[in-house]
């Protein structure tokens, strides 16, 4: 029932075992306050990481938009005119880059064959990929955004468009029929400001 050995009686209570030499019970080592500190740290810096990510959406944008990309110069209006056309009405994903008097532009849309149209970028009455005025991306390879632009890159194939006063556009074809655009389409503008 009791413990029994020498120095305990029958029947009493076994207590805590003597106190350690000079007084150091219940003191961490240099080891193990070492590593309590750094267990701390850790869980200090993993909270402060998930508040960041929580919030990242809050965190401040390059010139207060959030459709800006890192180390853009100038801020584009809330509505973005190409060539004397708006942007489609129902562009999403739209990132922009601006340096130098220039702005890269990339943007969705379902209606981006009118936009080309009506900013005279494929001309109103031949076909949408008249090679007089573009031509195929190379096939298969993936498109790289020009350096600043964020977002999503176009998915090949490609059609560039040659450049009209300035403006260079890349769209997204359809993977399944040559005369089309993929639906939406993805465009890459590139064109001076002012």
């Amino acid at each position: 029932m009791g413990d029994s050995g020498p120095g305990i009686r029958r029947g009493a209570a076994v207590g805590p075992p003597a106190a350690v030499a000079g007084g150091a019970r219940g003191r961490l080592g240099p080891g193990r306050r070492a590593a309590a500190l750094g267990i701390g740290a850790l869980a200090l810096a993993g909270c402060a990481a998930g508040a960041v990510w929580l919030f990242r959406d809050d965190l401040p944008h390059p010139l207060g938009d959030e459709r800006a990309c890192a180390g853009s110069e100038q801020r584009l209006p809330a509505r973005i005119v190409i060539h004397g056309t708006p942007i489609p009405a129902d562009a999403s994903d739209v990132h922009y880059f601006t340096r130098n008097g220039r702005a890269v532009l990339s943007f969705r849309s379902g209606l981006l064959a009118d936009f080309l149209r009506g900013a005279g970028i494929a001309s109103a009455d031949a076909d949408l990929f008249d090679e007089r005025h573009g031509g195929v991306g190379v096939a298969g390879e993936p498109y790289r955004l020009p350096d600043g632009l964020c977002g999503a890159a176009p998915q090949s194939p490609v059609w560039y468009y040659d450049s009209v006063d300035g403006v260079r556009v890349t769209v997204e074809r359809s993977p399944l029929y040559a005369d089309a655009l993929r639906f939406p389409a993805r465009a890459v503008v590139t064109y001076p400001l002012g």
